[in-house]
């Protein structure tokens, strides 16, 4: 049975960016939560856009609007508090259905020990990413993603004030803050409100309508204690964001 709905759950993940024929290929709030010591995990991230900006990012680049892309995402458990991950690939599908190979990246995430048991947890993730030019400006890029947070009681406050740099000087550093509210009504059941925001370079933020703002309302389910899937509807607030975009994460335990 778990078999067959790994494989259900796989194939999903794999045919939305073709039915659904963005430029974000992780759509996600850091919770400090990693994989145990010795196991690891695929991520599979599909983001669809059927309201998205017309223009891209940079001449070249993708054009978000009718586009998927995501990532698959293989993470491993070293330590109590240490997680090692690889994105590979990181991929679009663009309106026209063309498949196209954005890059890979790697990540190191430091977390408080069983941050899941604890009332305030706390971690760090940094992210050093290969693209290609149509996926970013340029070909390397960091991200550094600060995680705080407080479980009390049924509620979870998460936040993670994220810096982006394409190694162009500390000015040109962007500050992309993310924030999640969630409801935990059962072992099974999470009901979210999540913030997504690119505020501009450090040395002088952008006015609120070159600013990305979006909102998403997400449901989280517990399959079983291998498989959980995120399901999230986004709508943009400003000029400069996708009006609406849907999510899907889907969590498995390989080993």
């Amino acid at each position: 049975m778990h078999l067959k709905l790994s494989v259900q759950l796989l194939a999903a993940g794999l045919i939305l960016p073709l039915v659904a024929l963005a430029q974000t290929d992780e759509i996600q709030v850091y919770d400090a939560a990693i994989v145990s010591p010795g196991s690891a995990e695929l991520t599979i991230h599909s983001n669809y856009t059927p309201d998205g900006l017309k223009e891209p990012a940079f001449a070249g680049g993708v054009t978000p609007d009718h586009s998927t892309n995501g990532a698959f995402e293989f993470a491993y458990g070293v330590a109590d508090s240490w997680e090692l991950g690889l994105y590979l690939p990181v991929y679009t599908v663009t309106r026209h259905g063309d498949v196209q190979f954005d890059g890979a990246k790697l990540r190191s995430l430091w977390v408080s020990p069983h941050a899941l048991q604890r009332e305030f947890f706390y971690g760090v993730n940094v992210e050093l990413s290969y693209n290609s030019l149509r996926w970013e400006s340029t070909r390397t890029a960091l991200e550094i993603r600060p995680i705080g947070g407080w479980h009390e009681g049924p509620w979870d406050l998460i936040l993670n004030p994220i810096l982006d740099s394409d190694f162009r000087g500390l000015g040109a550093v962007h500050f992309a803050p993310a924030e999640r509210v969630a409801y935990n009504a059962s072992d099974q059941w999470a009901f979210a409100l999540e913030h997504y925001g690119d505020l501009g370079a450090l040395r002088r933020l952008d006015a609120w309508s070159q600013q990305s703002q979006s909102l998403f309302a997400v449901a989280d389910y517990t399959v079983n204690t291998a498989n959980s899937v995120e399901l999230g509807v986004g709508h943009g607030f400003t000029a400069s964001s996708d009006r609406l975009v849907l999510k899907l994460i889907w969590n498995h335990e390989l080993f």
